[in-house]
């Protein structure tokens, strides 16, 4: 690390976040998983599913900030947008809660009958749910319900999808620094990547920390180039937030992405999906849900097997929450 590098950790450091309490996520072994699936590299989890605030999730360590920017603004709403069973609205709504904010939730999709898994929290937590039919509704959806709220004498903050913003990703890339305090870095680290603030924030966080490990963000929806390009973009904003060379910063490394566990899409199960699911918790009590976890759990199998990762190396699994799917 230079001295660039550290002033740019420092700044990092400095940025105004919520004290949510919450001591660094455990980071673990895996060695029954290690065996069930043949041997090969060590295994390791970070496990963001533990964070205790509102289910945890990668969602939490991105919204302690873009949630205090709002808070320092003077905001009385939080409005954002997603699925209906998005893990990043309920993050939202459970820090609108803990902040003794109003939330106000755009959920693509169709209004359940039922109420189970993060709709169900989304409710007992106070969220108010606006229901649109399609993802391609949702920028236009989010910026006419910060103009009603307005007009209605609210104070509302636009949250965008996942807070994957460069000022939300510079959350991981203080994660980085907390996982450096826990043991030596691991070679690769794989993770569920979809809106791009996670990846942006860990790949940029290991590049400012100096260290060789290679992220891997599993895609659980788009196409790789256009999740790269999104995680690139969201790296270079980070730039003048930490007083660095956003555009360098991008460059230091390539961004990889993996979309070849999709399957029949988001949200949808694969074969190697479930087996995933299971062996994660018959040896190690890991959950992991089809939307995001399972797939990137499933691509780290896998390449555990054809010897992409090999013996002598460490691969982290960065866990990055979403286990309410499944009891939707």
């Amino acid at each position: 690390m230079d001295s660039e590098d550290g002033a740019a950790l420092t700044r990092a450091a400095a940025i105004a976040s919520l004290p949510l309490g919450y001591p660094p996520t455990p980071l673990e072994e895996m060695p029954r998983l290690r065996a069930a699936i043949g041997g090969g590299p060590r295994l390791l989890i970070k496990r963001d599913d533990a964070i205790p605030v509102g289910f945890g999730g990668n969602k939490i360590r991105k919204l302690a900030l873009v949630a205090a920017a709002a808070v320092a603004e003077g905001a009385d709403t939080l409005v954002t947008v997603g699925g209906v069973q998005s893990n990043h609205m309920r993050a939202t709504a459970a820090l609108a809660a803990r902040l003794g904010l109003h939330c106000h939730l755009i959920a693509n999709g169709t209004r359940p009958t039922h109420l189970t898994a993060n709709a169900l929290l989304d409710a007992l937590l106070g969220a108010e749910v606006e229901y649109i039919s399609s993802r391609a509704e949702r920028a236009a959806a989010l910026t006419a319900a910060v103009s009603r709220l307005r007009a209605a004498g609210r104070a509302p903050y636009a949250v965008p999808l996942g807070a994957s913003t460069s000022l939300g990703a510079i959350g991981f890339v203080r994660a980085i620094g907390e996982m450096l305090t826990q043991g030596s870095p691991p070679d690769v680290i794989v993770h569920a990547t979809s809106s791009g603030g996670t990846q942006a924030g860990l790949v940029a966080g290991c590049t400012l920390h100096g260290i060789a490990t290679r992220v891997i963000g599993v895609s659980a929806d788009d196409p790789a180039a256009s999740i790269a390009a999104t995680v690139r973009e969201i790296i270079v904003g980070m730039g003048p937030l930490i007083g660095v060379d956003g555009e360098h910063l991008a460059n230091a490394r390539p961004i990889t992405v993996d979309d070849t566990r999709i399957g029949d899409g988001y949200g949808v199960p694969t074969t190697a999906s479930r087996e995933a699911q299971q062996v994660g918790a018959r040896t190690e009590a890991l959950f992991v849900d089809h939307t995001y976890t399972a797939k990137a759990l499933g691509a780290l199998i896998a390449s555990v097997r054809d010897g992409t990762f090999r013996d002598g190396q460490t691969i982290l699994f960065w866990h990055t929450g979403g286990q309410t799917a499944l009891f939707a």
